[in-house]
């Protein structure tokens, strides 16, 4: 971390980070605070989580904690989903999800809007920046409206919702997107062009080791060295396509004996219930023993080399994926699902592989091809890390974003200027 000693009115900035879990979003979150100019900003970064991998974020720039879950309601949303009761008298079930929403909102989101509250009072941001999406990050939104700061909001997921959603997008001053995909369905919403606009995320592309030792990652699960081995990488959520991935893998481990499918991730609190039912599937499955799940993984450098293929099978559009930015990096042959951010990231047959999304004997058919093809994955590989270091590194992506804080910044000092009486 570059903390430099600068002038007295460097600018200070305040990220919220309040995601389901640690993933692509806070990952890149700490390569922009690692990577900022701390000659003209001044950073402080508070998250709703604060296990170790978050309070590892102190060693980079002052950070907080700001608990956005006191009381896991989560639970009690599922037990209501699956339960028949409630429909027996009409009505039933949405009072108790209200009663739910409103309990989540006494308990949960006003300890944590009060939280955030406090922390900017004392900090007195010039500028918050605000790491997910609108709704994700209330207490970000409702504190800088309160205390008239602008906000920033970096939008990482297609947007559709509600009219509540649509009032909270009418809140931040401007928009980054992390894909053109994204920032056109912000337009949908009615966001003009003039607050939005879309930086791809950078990542250090000179940290990631393409020495690592990827052959002591196989090991430790293990994967024989002369085995093919494919894996999924990404968090334990539904929609990243876990099970997607091993019902293509399942006819693929009976046709290839030394295939191994691995589920590389680790799980958010709210998913436990979806890696049980993941981790049943894959053993009941035959050939269970080729399905090996990883849980999270710190040193991702040895997991890109130690897998021969990686996928991404997310069965919703991703944004950009974290993940698929660093596979490309890691010259390692990708196949990836054919909508969202992906179609901005990997081209076909060049940089990757795509796939149908959602089709289980498309996925099989591209991973079939390229365990079959040793030549094809290392020219794939080779052109997607050249692909990787033009397009993503942390460089174009600091300055991108810190053009939008001298813009919201600059904007907001005329406003104020404009606003004195004459």
């Amino acid at each position: 971390m570059a903390d430099n000693a600068g002038p007295t009115d460097r600018k200070r900035i305040l990220y919220v980070e309040n995601g389901i879990g640690y993933g692509g979003a806070i990952i890149c979150l700490r390569h922009l605070v690692r990577n900022l100019d701390r000659t003209r900003f001044e950073p402080l970064v508070i998250t709703g989580r604060g296990d170790a991998l978050y309070r590892d974020i102190a060693q980079e720039a002052p950070w907080r904690h700001v608990p956005d879950r006191l009381i896991d309601l989560a639970p009690f949303k599922r037990r209501l989903d699956a339960a028949h009761w409630p429909d027996k008298l009409p009505g039933l079930r949405f009072l108790l999800g209200q009663f739910l929403a409103r309990a989540d909102d006494l308990c949960n989101f006003l300890p944590s809007f009060l939280g955030t509250l406090w922390v900017a009072l004392r900090f007195q941001p010039h500028l918050i920046h605000a790491n997910n999406e609108p709704l994700c990050n209330r207490s970000a939104l409702l504190v800088g409206k309160l205390l008239n700061i602008p906000v920033v909001s970096h939008v990482r997921g297609d947007q559709q919702g509600s009219a509540m959603m649509r009032w909270f997008y009418r809140i931040p001053t401007r928009f980054i997107a992390v894909s053109r995909w994204v920032s056109d369905s912000l337009g949908r919403l009615g966001i003009a062009e003039t607050k939005r606009g879309y930086v791809y995320d950078g990542i250090e592309l000179d940290k990631l080791d393409l020495q690592a030792d990827g052959l002591a990652f196989r090991r430790r699960y293990g994967v024989p060295d002369q085995a093919i081995a494919v894996g999924l990488v990404g968090l334990l959520i539904p929609w990243k396509g876990q099970r997607l991935f091993l019902q293509a893998g399942h006819e693929l481990l009976e046709r290839h004996p030394d295939l191994y499918l691995l589920i590389v991730g680790g799980t958010p609190a709210e998913c436990v219930d979806y890696e049980r039912e993941l981790r049943a599937e894959a053993a009941s499955a035959r050939h269970a023993e080729r399905i090996i799940f990883t849980g999270h993984q710190t040193g991702m450098p040895a997991v890109y080399k130690g897998l021969d293929v990686v996928v991404s099978a997310s069965t919703s559009p991703e944004p950009l994926g974290t993940m698929i930015i660093e596979c490309l990096a890691m010259a390692r042959p990708l196949i990836a699902p054919d909508h969202g951010g992906a179609l901005e990231m990997v081209e076909h047959e060049r940089t990757g592989l795509l796939f149908e999304a959602g089709n289980a004997s498309d996925l099989a058919a591209a991973i079939e091809r390229l365990c079959s093809d040793a030549s094809l994955r290392r020219i794939l590989g080779a052109a997607a890390r050249q692909h990787a270091l033009e397009t993503f590194s942390i460089e174009q992506h600091i300055n991108a974003v810190q053009n939008v804080y001298d813009d919201v910044l600059g904007a907001t000092r005329q406003a104020g200027h404009d606003a004195q009486p004459s």
